[in-house]
C-alpha cells in the first residue's frame, strides 16, 4: 500500500543517494513526481538544513529541458523532502559507454550548467550517476543540493562526501569552490563519457583523489573536436576553465530559452515555516519534446488494454488449434470450444459497451476480429492438416503454455 508524504502519494522507491532516498510520486492532481526525502543524519543537522531551506527559493528558479527542475520543498517535521519533476530514463553511469552519440550529450550537459549557473546555482556534485539519459538527453538532476548542505561535506573521519575523480581539485583540498568546479565536473563526467573510462583511474579514494591534485586525466580515446575542451575543463587552476557561456560557445550550442516564469516567494527559512507555504506551484510530468505527458493511471490503463488484447489474441489462437483437432473425431467437442471463448469475448465486448473506458471502440471491435478469426482459423487448419498433427501441435502449445505462466 502506497505512503503519503504531505501532499504527495509515495509509489515506489526509485533509489537513494547521499543526501537522501528517491520516490516516485503523485502530486495532488495525480501528475508524477520525485520526491526525495533528506537521511535522517541530513535531517538531524540543523545548520544544514536551514542553509538548504534557503537556497530552495534560488533552486527553483533553475529551467530548461536538460535540468530536472525543483517543483516544492517542505523543510521542516520530522521527514523533510525536495520535490523535482520526474525523469524517466537511466543514469549515465549504467548506459553503454562511450556513448553513441557524443555531440548531442555534450550539448545538453552543457546547457543543463549553463541554466544552474545563470541561476546562480553551483551544483558541486555532478557526475554520471547524476545525468539521467531518456530518449539519448541528459537531464541533469540534484542540482544545489551538495552546495547548500556543504557543511555535510566532511564526515567525521574527514572523507569528503562524492565521488572522486568527479570533485574539482579545490573542493578536495578544502578551498573555496564555486562555478568553476562545476566545469571539473562536467569534464569529468563528460571524459567518462567520451572514453568509457574514469579520467582519474580506480583504486582507494585517496589514490583517486591524489591524482586529481597531482596528475593528468586519461583522455586517451576521446574524439579531437572533444579533447581540448576536456583539458581545459579539467585544468587544475578554477582560473584556467572556462565558463559555461564559453563551453557552449565552444560547442556550438544555442542556449535553450528559458520560460523565465514568475515564482512567488516561498519563505522556507526553518524550523518554523507553514508547510501549506511551499504546496502551491503547479507540478507537471516531463519528458524532452513531449508536452502531452500520460498520467500514471492513463499508462496502466494501456498497459492493462495491452496484455488484455494478447490474451484475447493468444487464447484464441490456442482454443481454435484444440477446436480444429477435435474437428473430426469430436465436433461437437470443437463446437463447444468455440462456443465457449466467443461467449466469454462477447461478455468482454459487453462490458466495454456499458464502461467509459477510453478506446472501447477498438476494444469491441478486437474482441470480434478475435472469434471471427479463431473460427476461420479452425475451419482452415481442419481442412489442411490431419487430426493427429493437429493434436500434436496442440499438445506443444500447451506445454508451452503451462511453461509461460509459470515462469511469468
Amino acid at each position: 500500500m502506497s505512503e503519503r508524504l504531505g501532499p504527495y502519494q509515495l509509489l515506489s522507491r526509485l533509489g537513494a543517494g547521499g543526501f537522501g532516498e528517491v520516490h516516485l510520486a503523485l502530486d495532488p492532481e495525480g501528475r508524477t513526481v520525485a520526491v526525495k526525502v533528506l537521511h535522517p543524519h541530513v535531517a538531524a543537522d540543523a545548520g544544514a538544513l536551514a542553509r538548504l531551506a534557503r537556497e530552495v527559493e534560488t533552486m527553483r528558479r533553475v529551467e530548461g529541458p536538460h535540468v530536472a527542475e525543483v517543483l516544492d520543498a517542505s523543510l521542516d517535521g520530522a521527514s523533510p523532502y525536495l520535490v523535482t519533476r520526474y525523469i524517466q530514463g537511466r543514469p549515465l553511469s549504467v548506459v553503454p559507454v562511450p556513448v553513441a552519440d557524443l555531440r548531442l550529450l555534450a550539448a545538453g550537459l552543457a546547457d543543463a550548467l549553463l541554466a544552474v549557473h545563470e541561476a546562480g546555482v553551483v551544483h558541486r556534485d555532478l557526475k554520471p550517476a547524476n545525468v539521467m539519459m531518456t530518449e539519448g538527453e541528459p537531464v541533469v538532476i540534484d542540482f544545489g543540493i551538495a552546495s547548500a548542505l556543504d557543511s555535510l561535506s566532511v564526515t567525521a573521519s574527514g572523507a569528503v562526501v562524492g565521488t572522486p575523480g568527479y570533485l574539482a581539485p579545490e573542493v578536495l583540498e578544502g578551498r573555496a569552490a564555486g562555478a568553476e568546479a562545476d566545469v571539473f565536473s562536467f569534464g569529468a563526467t563528460l571524459a567518462y563519457a567520451a572514453t568509457g573510462r574514469q579520467p582519474y583511474g580506480l583504486g582507494p579514494v585517496s589514490a583517486v583523489a591524489y591524482r586529481v591534485v597531482h596528475h593528468e586525466p586519461d583522455l586517451e580515446g576521446a574524439p579531437e573536436w572533444l579533447a581540448p575542451l576536456l583539458r581545459e575543463c579539467l585544468a587544475t587552476d578554477p582560473a584556467a576553465r572556462p565558463t559555461a557561456a564559453q563551453i557552449c560557445a565552444r560547442l556550438g550550442v544555442a542556449p535553450a530559452p528559458r520560460a523565465g516564469r514568475a515564482l512567488p516567494s516561498l519563505a522556507v527559512a526553518p524550523p518554523r515555516r507553514r508547510r501549506e507555504d511551499v504546496h502551491h506551484l503547479s507540478t507537471r510530468e516531463w519528458r524532452p519534446g513531449d508536452q502531452h505527458r500520460r498520467s500514471v493511471e492513463e499508462s496502466r490503463a494501456r498497459h492493462r488494454e495491452k496484455v488484455r488484447r494478447r490474451w484475447v489474441i493468444g487464447s484464441g489462437l490456442f482454443v481454435s488449434l484444440l477446436a480444429a483437432a477435435a474437428w473430426q473425431p469430436l465436433p461437437e467437442v470443437a463446437l463447444f470450444l468455440l462456443a465457449g471463448y466467443a461467449l466469454a469475448v462477447v461478455c468482454d465486448a459487453g462490458v466495454a459497451l456499458f464502461s467509459h473506458r477510453p478506446h472501447r471502440t477498438a476494444r469491441v471491435v478486437v474482441d470480434f476480429a478475435g472469434i471471427a478469426g479463431a473460427a476461420g482459423i479452425c475451419l482452415g487448419l481442419s481442412a489442411v492438416f490431419s487430426t493427429f498433427t493437429l493434436a500434436l501441435f496442440a499438445g506443444t502449445a500447451l506445454v508451452v503454455s503451462v511453461v509461460f505462466l509459470l515462469s511469468a
